[in-house]
C-alpha cells in the first residue's frame, strides 16, 4: 500500500504534540494542542464539525460529530487513555460509515508512546 501523506503529515503533528506534553492531560487538551499544531503545519481541518446522518436516506436531527475532519477527506478520532478498545476501534469504522469518508485515524495519547490505527471503509 502506498504512502499517504496526509496520514503521514498529521500523524507527525500529533506526535509533536505528544513530544512536548506527553500522557495524562484530558482529550481537550490534546485536542486543542492538535489545533494550534495543525493550524502551524498548515494542515486543513475542519474542528468538532457536524455532520449529517441517514437513515434509509432520511436525514435524522440527531448530528455525528468526529474530532476532526482533515483534508476534507480523513476523520480523525483522538483518544487519552491506557490503550485502544474494541469500542474505540468501532466508533471510527462507524464514523466512517455514517460520514461517508474512505480514511480514518485514530489516536491515543494516553500511553507513553503515541499510538495510533489507520482504517480504510
Amino acid at each position: 500500500m502506498e504512502k499517504d501523506l496526509r496520514t503521514h503529515k498529521i500523524i507527525g503533528a500529533a506526535m509533536e504534540v505528544h513530544s512536548i506534553i506527553g500522557p495524562g492531560h484530558l482529550e481537550a487538551v490534546y485536542h486543542e494542542c492538535l489545533e494550534i499544531e495543525f493550524e502551524s503545519r498548515k494542515i486543513p481541518f475542519v474542528s468538532k464539525p457536524q455532520l449529517a446522518i441517514y437513515y434509509k436516506e432520511r436525514k435524522l436531527k440527531k448530528y455525528y460529530i468526529p474530532d476532526f475532519i482533515l483534508f476534507k477527506e480523513i476523520v480523525l478520532e483522538i483518544k487519552a487513555e491506557k490503550c485502544f478498545t474494541k469500542e474505540d476501534e468501532a466508533q471510527i469504522i462507524n464514523s466512517l460509515k455514517i460520514s461517508r469518508h474512505k480514511i480514518g485515524l485514530l489516536i491515543n495519547f494516553g500511553e507513553q508512546s503515541l499510538r495510533f490505527k489507520r482504517f480504510i471503509n
